[in-house]
């Protein structure tokens, strides 16, 4: 089948359409907006959500509401976005188009309100900005070599149609949002949902990719657009577990070498709410060694890691994210051969590490080390010909018929994780 065949025929991507991805490995979230003014989690910061949800920081409905008259960032320049991303090693960006708050970063045509009190498409349009964002992410991203992604959240909790009786006319404006998404802006390669609320009939899931394929032939599609739903009859195309690949949150995913996943997880530690996803004034950023093991597992288990940062209002990224997004990107530059176009495996990680492999090389991330310098592994299939670490050290290798034991002097060892690359015949 040709690959826009998809749209008569909607089914998750071929091994071909998912290779970019699954060599990709690291790639850059991006949660901003109006909310970023408040100080308070995007979305879940608004006191009058309709769902429940963990302890935010909240401020009134009426005042988030209306944050997007002051949302000006005048110092917001997407092309340092994307250099910053493409010197830390990223290979691909998701950019929030719009969260469960409803507002929309690009200029929407679609009209949400009738109220003279309201705007009536409550997008960047409105605000004194006026710019269309999303184009300029999307211009950015190509210039750099950036793959591009929407993220693009069914919920709405201020639409005033959600989640209202068979849902049609939400249905018909969120389709479109999702159309002017595909195609106003050339290729885009990933379309990111989040957690549909409601009952499966609420939805049009089936119509929604049919039209997304017929936009977007290539288009990569998560986990998320039909997960959270209810009374999913048997045999319907886009059940929970469907969609191109799994999308554990704020944790780094088991190892899963059958099925592409990828963990998103914030720069921002929040303390009190476990978000971070927007801007979050106060709240610390995880170090340049958390951020690194965290690739390094997720990698090591056939992941890929998807690191978010939440912009300040005036535009510019918090300058200890920028350092340790440069810090990482020092690393790959040096050990890049070790993560990219790679597979997780053959060793199953762990508290020791893990592993990653392509062709006749295996690569140990070693975190950990038994009795200081000493890992065992169990047997592998081939023969171990040679190892060395990236700086050149060899360590001793042992091989066996049950087991490997790599012996490595400390002055070799790297404080966070030591990379040996192993040659097989």
């Amino acid at each position: 089948m040709e690959p826009n065949d998809r749209a008569n025929n909607p089914r998750p991507a071929s091994a071909e359409q998912m290779q970019w991805f699954r060599d990709a490995k690291f790639g850059l979230f991006i949660h901003w907006g109006p909310a970023s003014i408040s100080g308070a989690e995007i979305s879940w910061g608004r006191m009058d959500r309709i769902e429940d949800g963990a302890e935010h920081q909240r401020i009134p409905g009426a005042v988030y509401d209306n944050l997007y008259r002051e949302f000006n960032p005048a110092r917001f320049d997407a092309d340092a976005w994307m250099a910053m991303a493409k010197k830390a090693g990223m290979k691909y960006v998701v950019f929030v188009t719009k969260h469960h708050d409803g507002f929309s970063m690009w200029p929407t045509g679609q009209a949400r309100w009738n109220d003279p009190a309201k705007p009536e498409h409550y997008s960047i349009a409105d605000t004194p900005f006026h710019r269309d964002i999303c184009q300029e992410i999307a211009n950015a991203a190509r210039k750099h070599g950036l793959k591009l992604g929407w993220y693009y959240s069914t919920r709405d909790w201020t639409h005033p149609d959600y989640l209202k009786g068979d849902n049609a006319v939400y249905n018909a404006y969120y389709e479109a949002q999702v159309n002017e998404l595909l195609t106003r802006y050339g290729k885009v390669d990933v379309m990111w949902f989040d957690h549909a609320f409601g009952d499966w009939n609420q939805y049009t899931i089936e119509h929604l990719f049919k039209a997304m394929y017929q936009a977007q032939p290539g288009l990569l599609v998560n986990n998320r657009a039909a997960r959270g739903l209810h009374d999913i009859p048997a045999g319907a195309m886009m059940q929970r577990e469907e969609g191109d690949f799994d999308t554990p949150e704020q944790r780094i995913g088991h190892f899963q070498a059958d099925r592409a996943w990828e963990s998103c997880v914030t720069m921002t530690r929040c303390r009190h709410d476990g978000g971070g996803w927007s801007y979050r004034p106060g709240e610390p950023t995880r170090s340049y060694e958390e951020c690194l093991k965290m690739l390094v597992s997720t990698v090591t288990g056939d992941g890929n890691l998807l690191l978010n940062i939440g912009p300040m209002p005036s535009g510019e990224i918090l300058p200890e994210q920028v350092d340790v997004l440069g810090r990482i990107g020092a690393w790959l530059e040096q050990h890049g051969d070790a993560i990219y176009n790679t597979r997780g495996g053959p060793f199953v990680n762990g508290k020791w590490g893990g592993s990653t492999h392509r062709g006749s090389k295996i690569w140990l991330h070693v975190f950990k080390w038994s009795f200081g310098n000493t890992l065992r592994l169990p047997a592998t299939r081939g023969t171990i010909r040679s190892a060395c670490t990236l700086e050149g050290a060899r360590p001793e290798v042992v091989q066996t018929s049950t087991s490997v034991k790599i012996t490595l002097p400390k002055a070799h060892q790297t404080r966070i994780v030591t990379v040996i690359e192993l040659s097989m015949d």
